[in-house]
């Protein structure tokens, strides 16, 4: 199941690649290339944390819960069904 997912995304690149380089739009290109800067930096911040970063994390949220500064988890999901 997973190598017929990868195939798929694979196809899909190729066919993306080969629409792409049919383009004479600049605007395109440019905004194309944005989204994908913008991409390639939202996949770089799930980089591995280091040890002392992780704990500074586990601290700061325990600082959150203790000083009230949460959201409950209904409030976070009608916010985010705001997004679209």
């Amino acid at each position: 199941m997973e190598k017929d997912w990868i195939m798929d995304l694979q196809t899909r690149k190729i066919l993306f690649v080969q629409e792409f380089l049919k383009l004479e739009s600049e605007k395109a290109i440019t905004h194309l290339e944005k989204l994908l800067v913008k991409e390639t930096k939202s996949d770089s911040a799930f980089a591995p944390m280091s040890i002392q970063e992780f704990q500074k994390r586990i601290d700061q949220s325990s600082n959150d819960s203790k000083n009230g500064r949460l959201t409950e988890s209904n409030e976070l999901l009608s916010e985010i069904e705001k997004w679209s």
